[in-house]
């Protein structure tokens, strides 16, 4: 068994949302350089959305499935436990590999289980080179997708995770500039309210399965309080006088 851990690298590649066009150049080079590509699965039967990206670029003998805990909140021990077992099951893969590549959907920075992932390797394998290969989000490609603009001139841009809340999402909105929402697909009827009492559904748009083949793309004001896929995307842009160059 070659001692490798001295030199050992850790990289955490966005593969985007969904769409393997949508990888970058810089990415696949990550994803093809490394010895393993490690995939996060909630079930080592599942194929997810970052290894069927992923499989656009790199053989399937390559890429390792490993369980994470992704949709773990109510029990925090077994939660911490399943970190703690995806933590030690990637440290062995570092300590027999140089290089390995953890494929993650969307910016490994941004609400990213890579982050985890980093900090317990941290404490595993304390030699270990960790870096990011950003990636598109899935804000971007929805805004792509429906023509809606993120942010103009002084606007800021708020992004929240409706996991924490549509409260918080409410304040946001009640605020100004562009307001994105994650994962808001489980409170869809509490965003829909939100978006009513704010003023801002007229102009707000949501997606799901952007770039595959359910994927599904419409207006806000269309929310009927069904229950969405988990990860849908909300965009609710800022209030715009329409003039050109108005908030510089």
């Amino acid at each position: 068994m070659p001692d490798v851990m001295s030199s050992s690298r850790l990289v955490g590649v966005g593969v985007g949302p969904g769409d393997p066009e949508l990888v970058t150049v810089k990415g696949v080079n990550a994803l093809r350089a490394a010895d393993v590509v490690v995939v996060p699965v909630m079930d080592t039967g599942e194929v997810g959305r970052a290894e069927a990206t992923v499989l656009h670029y790199v053989p399937q003998e390559k890429i390792l499935r490993v369980v994470f805990a992704l949709n773990e909140r109510s029990d925090r021990g077994r939660r911490e436990a399943a970190w703690d077992a995806a933590g030690e099951r990637v440290a062995e893969l570092l300590r027999t590999h140089g290089s390995v590549a953890f494929a993650t959907i969307g910016d490994p920075n941004v609400y990213s289980t890579f982050t985890y992932l980093a900090h317990t390797i941290g404490e595993l394998v304390p030699d270990v080179v960790v870096e990011t290969v950003p990636g598109i989000t899935a804000m971007q490609d929805l805004a792509a997708r429906s023509g809606a603009v993120l942010t103009e001139g002084t606007e800021p841009l708020t992004l929240v995770p409706v996991t924490a809340g549509a409260a918080v999402l409410k304040d946001a909105l009640a605020g100004p500039g562009t307001v994105v929402a994650y994962k808001f697909g489980r409170q869809a009827a509490e965003v829909a309210e939100a978006l009513r009492e704010t003023g801002r559904i007229e102009d707000a748009v949501w997606g799901s399965a952007l770039g595959l083949d359910g994927e599904s793309i419409r207006s806000a004001a269309e929310l009927d309080g069904a229950a969405l896929p988990y990860l849908s995307t909300l965009i609710a842009p800022a209030r715009r006088d329409g003039s050109r160059g108005g908030k510089l």
